[in-house]
């Protein structure tokens, strides 16, 4: 068994770490990260410049790019072989509801999803790394479980986890949830530069919308892990009629 381990806050951050150590005696682990910190870039690939691929002390490859540019050389040439898994995080933060949408550690999984191979992305609700070593040990229970019950090599998937930063002991058991939805995020801040010229900080995320029960957000807040399987298909099958007889009148006005 093979397993591909990427994320979004660097090569060096301790939750990628704990995680190649809680994975590496379960299957042949191979880590290909970002060189620096990449959260909420989502899928983004680097078209416009080179790709470095270096290697630390510790065995770890590091690219000058993206979550999803880490995974993609990694795929298409830089292992040269396929892994069975592909595991991004553990995150330092939460990635529940739309923040799903923004988020490298679940690009870095959505990556290995595209090139169909079964993928999770892991994180913690909270930052600052608090109980990593219970995440840690969560994400190989249920890799663990996945691999004794042949769910892993069979059709790809794409799981994203939270895991409550609490001690193991106190960690519920998981639930498959669907996403939260947040309020709109908090104003865009503004400074000047030096130079006079006025900067703008993407504002912080808003409060949360939906945090009812079935959500992920509801999930871990009473100490479950939350799991909730997420589709790439953006398309909305439910208005697809709708639109059809619409752009339909639409040309049909227009041809008048």
């Amino acid at each position: 068994m093979k397993i591909l381990i990427s994320n979004d806050d660097g090569y060096q951050a301790p939750g990628i770490v704990a995680l190649y150590e809680a994975l590496q005696d379960v299957a042949e682990v191979e880590v290909v990260a970002p060189e620096h910190n990449n959260s909420a870039k989502s899928n983004a690939l680097t078209l416009h410049s080179p790709l470095y691929v270096h290697r630390a002390a510790n065995g770890f490859r590091y690219v000058n790019g993206t979550p999803a540019d880490c995974v993609h050389i990694a795929l298409t040439g830089l292992l040269g072989y396929r892994p069975d898994l592909v595991v991004s995080g553990i995150n330092n933060g939460a990635n529940m509801g739309d923040d799903t949408i923004y988020s490298g550690t679940v690009g870095a999984a959505m990556e290995g999803y595209l090139f169909g191979i079964p993928a999770i992305a892991f994180s913690q609700t909270e930052k600052g790394w608090k109980h990593l070593d219970a995440a840690a040990a969560q994400a190989r229970e249920l890799v663990q479980q996945m691999l004794v019950r042949n769910m892993v090599g069979t059709q790809p998937w794409l799981l994203n986890v939270n895991i409550p930063c609490l001690p193991l002991a106190e960690l519920k058991p998981a639930k498959v949830c669907r996403l939260g939805r947040r309020h709109a995020a908090e104003p865009v801040i503004t400074q000047t530069s030096p130079r006079g010229e006025t900067m703008y900080w993407i504002g912080a995320a808003g409060p949360v919308l939906d945090e009812s029960e079935g959500t992920d957000f509801h999930a871990t807040a009473q100490g479950h892990v939350s799991v909730t399987p997420l589709k790439v298909d953006l398309a909305d099958h439910e208005k697809l009629g709708y639109w059809a007889q619409s752009i339909a009148q639409l040309s049909a006005k227009a041809a008048a």
